[in-house]
């Protein structure tokens, strides 16, 4: 880690830039957040006649949340959005407003999943409910045998499971994950994180009903539909995009439960996430705009607190020093090999055996 760290260092000062963000992405943000505010005033003060249309709509809506999911909200709460702090925390906040919570999200993500990469019981991004087996430190159910089809259906259902379920319980537990320690919650962060939902719901939910009963013939039901449509859509993209990154045939898990091998759990950080993490479709140009460069995401893991818009370029570095020390560079070239190597992965855990525990 020593060497890439020179090198990536090397590479800032010889391009006489910072590892945050710039107006490439200033630029960005605009765009997408233009397109936000642009597609909740049309859905909401011109709701469309037509019925497809309306859909069509809604399903942009959801992408444009997922945008900003990547794009701001990420890069703001891994402090690399700008070299202000108090700009990262306005972007990091913006989750809050999509009706997650940035506080939460900080400790899940930041500390736990960034810390402990694939590893059960600390790292929650791992933990989808009793419909999936991601590895084998989690209990093996009949009906995940089928996981590998009906993932395509069940992944949009996680942002509400994430926001409402989860959210809610890690407020009660004080706990992120199942083996992390509890955590002291000011009042401050509880009545950010209670204001938040309310505020998010009251936008998404209370004034469409109130404003389009008053003016339009639509109904209820079409106003929940549509708002079920964008959040379903952008749970979806949410839990690819993770999954390619980290639930792949070829990425290691850890279950401390599971194994005797020490060395795998107390690894040197730098190496662990090397092989808990995988690139994938990195020549896309479209998709490193669009995903905030999480395709990139072996680079983002080894220098989280860099803005993504220098990923590409660090991606050079990481695969010449992986090379010089025979350290295995893992990625799929393509998002659909990526997603076919996930589908694999399910579906051999899906009716691969429980493991016998081994440490007490």
């Amino acid at each position: 880690m020593a060497a890439l760290k020179q090198k990536t260092d090397a590479y800032f000062k010889a391009n006489n830039t910072a590892p945050y963000g710039n107006s490439a992405l200033i630029g960005k943000s605009i765009v997408i957040l233009s397109m936000f505010a642009a597609l909740y005033v049309w859905l909401v003060f011109f709701t469309p006649q037509n019925a497809w249309f309306a859909i069509f709509l809604s399903c942009l809506f959801g992408v444009s949340m997922a945008l900003i999911g990547f794009n701001i909200m990420h890069d703001g709460s891994h402090d690399s959005y700008s070299s202000n702090p108090k700009v990262n925390t306005i972007m990091a906040f913006s989750l809050n407003f999509l009706g997650g919570d940035a506080y939460f999200w900080k400790q899940k993500h930041v500390v736990n999943h960034h810390t402990y990469t694939n590893v059960e019981g600390m790292d929650d991004d791992l933990d989808a409910g009793m419909f999936f087996r991601f590895h084998h430190g989690q209990k093996r159910r009949g009906i995940h045998k089928f996981q590998h089809i009906y993932w395509l259906f069940l992944y949009g259902a996680l942002y509400f499971m994430w926001i409402i379920s989860k959210d809610t319980k890690k407020y009660f537990n004080q706990k992120i994950s199942k083996y992390s320690p509890k955590f002291k919650f000011t009042n401050t962060q509880r009545v950010i994180f209670w204001s938040s939902k309310i505020i998010h719901l009251s936008l998404f939910i209370v004034f469409p009903l109130y404003y389009i009963e008053k003016h339009t013939d639509y109904s209820y039901l079409q106003i929940f539909f549509g708002y079920f449509i964008a959040c379903f859509l952008l749970g979806w993209i949410l839990s690819v995009v993770f999954q390619m990154a980290h639930v792949v045939d070829h990425t290691e898990f850890v279950s401390p439960k599971y194994t005797t091998d020490k060395e795998s759990i107390e690894n040197e950080w730098a190496i662990h996430q090397m092989k808990t993490t995988s690139d994938f479709a990195t020549d896309s140009a479209f998709l490193t705009w669009a995903l905030g460069g999480l395709n990139f995401q072996v680079e983002h893991h080894l220098f989280p607190r860099t803005s993504h818009v220098h990923y590409p370029a660090i991606n050079k570095i990481v695969k010449e020093t992986c090379a010089e020390y025979g350290i295995p560079f893992l990625e799929h070239k393509t998002f659909l090999d990526a997603i076919k190597s996930h589908i694999k992965h399910l579906k051999f855990m899906g009716s691969a055996p429980d493991l016998e525990p081994q440490l007490a």
